[in-house]
């Protein structure tokens, strides 16, 4: 895999999401200030929420120990990205979602010492979360699945 299309594929996705992640949550602090409103009814709402915490609110009031713990994943993230010659451009561009998913949330962490969460699900009982949160899970599910298939094509197994 030729490393310039790995890494521009790193790169790429991970200033893609933090590029959408925080003009939406700039969006959200001015058009939400005023309360809540629905986006797909009975679906999604959007509702402001500063969270001081990490997923779930968990750790609350821990911002500093958010910060580090988010550079060392980026940087292991991209570090291993332009170390590993042979990944593919699809398993580097799952990893710059986790990555801008993970500066998105940094940079929110960094300047306002808290995060903006507006997306509030309605059918199920759920904390409110942002388009970093959305880029971080979905690169963690779609990394390990192309991970793992990337693993049986070179270990030569059946499983891909």
């Amino acid at each position: 895999m030729s490393g310039t299309r790995r890494i521009a594929a790193f790169g790429g996705v991970a200033a893609l999401a933090v590029m959408l992640d925080q003009v939406s949550k700039a969006w959200a602090r001015t058009a939400l200030a005023g309360g809540p409103a629905p986006l797909v009814p009975g679906v999604l709402d959007l509702s402001l929420v500063m969270n001081t915490g990490a997923a779930f609110s968990i750790g609350s009031g821990s911002t500093w120990v958010f910060v580090i713990l988010a550079l060392v994943i980026c940087a292991g993230a991209a570090v291993w990205v332009v170390r590993e010659r042979q990944m593919p451009a699809s398993v580097a561009a799952a990893l710059g979602a986790v990555a801008g998913g993970g500066v998105g949330n940094l940079i929110d962490r960094v300047v306002a010492r808290q995060v903006t969460d507006f997306l509030a699900t309605t059918f199920i009982d759920f904390p409110v979360f942002n388009v970093a949160d959305i880029f971080v899970t979905c690169g963690v599910v779609i990394a390990l699945v192309l991970l793992w298939r990337w693993d049986a094509e070179r270990e030569g197994g059946d499983e891909a």
